[in-house]
């Protein structure tokens, strides 16, 4: 009998310890991330530090740096994040009863700093050095094999003075190292450092759409095409009514503590969410691969030609604009830069909703993401004429909800070249709303990589969408 027990006990203690695996992910395998922000230049910087604190469990974030901008070039506004650290320390516990990982309020508070109060390039050079500055030197040069991912939500002035210190006082293979572990996602260019930067340093893994604000680019930007705005008519294709003032009132700013810190929309939503977006861990995205597609957009590797929103010619590829056509909320195809984003827009909004019902509901109350699974490889290699079979028994739901499926083919990211055309699929998926789905791989001008993404959504509320991404590797026809 005491056996039994023993033996009970010990199954008990493995499930629990099985389930806080499937909640909490390892901190070894989270992005480390810092965020550079010009909060309070306008309200899009505070309404993205709310979002990104409802995911702040996907990541291991190590630093959330006050800086200038071209919108606010000689102060910087520190108390806000402050303000709004605070009101997440209030709801952090409630958040970690329904996923595990969230870091302590004190901890957060303890890794903000300042960069200088000066725009741009006045920032930079000897004896320019700032709190914000040495943190990112002092978190690179850990011994960690994990990159770190700089999120520049304004003007990235004070990464530039990092960089420029470890070249002034580091040797060339010093320097290549330490460039080698940094990752960047900016939002445009909102000062001169940025295509300093890039100019300077031509090996750093660098996503941007370049641009300057006055010179018109924003507009061109891919980033976006997280809300659009109506002035500008960015608002085309995406489902404007869910990232409106009304649809935040209802599902964000009601929530408690934090969602009283989430600003009115002036210009545009969250501008900087993108950034960081970009690394949520749903299955979708995958951070070194940025021509992948994700929640964050989708980017492809080139020199750009020079535009009139520059400040200055590119020297150099990084992962700049790319295109996905898609068909729009307002039953409309849209090709363009934008669409990687929007396209995505009412599965990250309801995610964010019910991220902000976590912060005030206990689990019951709540919704959670499905658990999708795939019966086969993620990686599969097959010729033009062979039958391709895609299975996702076995998706389950932490709730216990309905699930549906939809098998889907992401053209753009593949090199396997199918002629498009609107009116019908470009790729036939056979009972592409089941668990179980097939194609057959049609003759292609062009061999290469196909990608196949299942989407699994539940019917809680809101209705919560998770990914698997297969990718098919066509070599020649049978």
């Amino acid at each position: 009998m005491k056996n039994t027990t023993y033996l009970k006990l010990c199954l008990t203690i493995i499930l629990l310890l099985g389930c806080v695996k499937l909640l909490a992910q390892p901190a070894s395998e989270k992005p480390r991330v810092i965020v550079l922000t010009d909060i309070e230049n306008e309200p899009d910087d505070a309404m993205s530090l709310v979002r990104f604190l409802t995911y702040a469990n996907q990541w291991e974030a190590e630093g959330l740096i006050a800086t200038t901008s071209v919108h606010q070039q000689n102060e910087i506004a520190t108390w806000r994040i402050h303000e709004i650290l605070e009101a997440y320390g209030k709801v952090r516990d409630n958040l970690e009863k329904h996923e595990q990982g969230y870091p302590p309020a004190d901890y957060l508070m303890s890794i903000v700093r300042e960069g200088r109060a000066d725009y741009g390039m006045n920032a930079v050079g000897k004896g320019m050095d700032s709190p914000g500055s040495d943190l990112i030197i002092q978190a690179v040069d850990q011994e960690d094999t994990r990159p770190v991912w700089v999120q520049i939500w304004g003007g990235p002035n004070c990464l530039a003075q990092a960089l420029w210190k470890v070249r002034e006082t580091r040797s060339p293979k010093a320097l290549e190292k330490f460039v080698s572990k940094i990752r960047v996602y900016t939002i445009s260019d909102q000062d001169d450092s940025g295509p300093w930067i890039r100019k300077n340093f031509p090996e750093l893994f660098y996503i941007a759409s370049p641009g300057f604000h006055s010179l018109g680019g924003y507009h061109h930007a891919t980033w976006t095409g997280i809300s659009g705005d109506r002035f500008h008519g960015r608002f085309a294709g995406g489902n404007f009514e869910i990232v409106s003032n009304p649809w935040l009132d209802e599902h964000i700013r009601s929530k408690g503590p934090l969602g009283s810190e989430y600003p009115e929309v002036e210009y545009l939503m969250e501008g900087d969410s993108p950034s960081f977006m970009y690394l949520i861990n749903n299955g979708l995205g995958d951070p070194e691969h940025p021509d992948w597609g994700s929640w964050g957009g989708r980017y492809e590797f080139y020199q750009p030609r020079t535009e009139k929103w520059f400040l200055e010619a590119e020297t150099r590829p990084l992962w700049n604009n790319a295109q996905d056509e898609v068909f729009g909320a307002d039953s409309s195809w849209h090709t363009n830069n934008k669409a990687t984003i929007w396209r995505w827009r009412e599965a990250y909004q309801n995610d964010f909703a019910a991220r902000m019902d976590w912060t005030i509901k206990s689990y019951e109350e709540a919704n959670h993401p499905p658990v999708p699974k795939l019966n086969h490889e993620q990686q599969m290699t097959a010729k033009v004429g062979d039958q391709v079979d895609l299975s996702a028994v076995g998706s389950t739901d932490p709730d216990g909800d309905s699930l549906s499926f939809k098998w889907f083919y992401y053209d753009e990211p593949g090199t396997f070249a199918i002629s498009s055309g609107r009116t019908a699929p470009t790729l036939k998926i056979e009972n592409s709303d089941k668990k179980d789905a097939s194609f057959v791989i049609p003759k292609s001008s062009r061999l290469g990589t196909m990608h196949i993404i299942l989407a699994v959504t539940d019917d809680g509320e809101p209705a919560l969408t998770r990914y698997k991404r297969v990718i098919i590797n066509v070599t020649e026809d049978k």
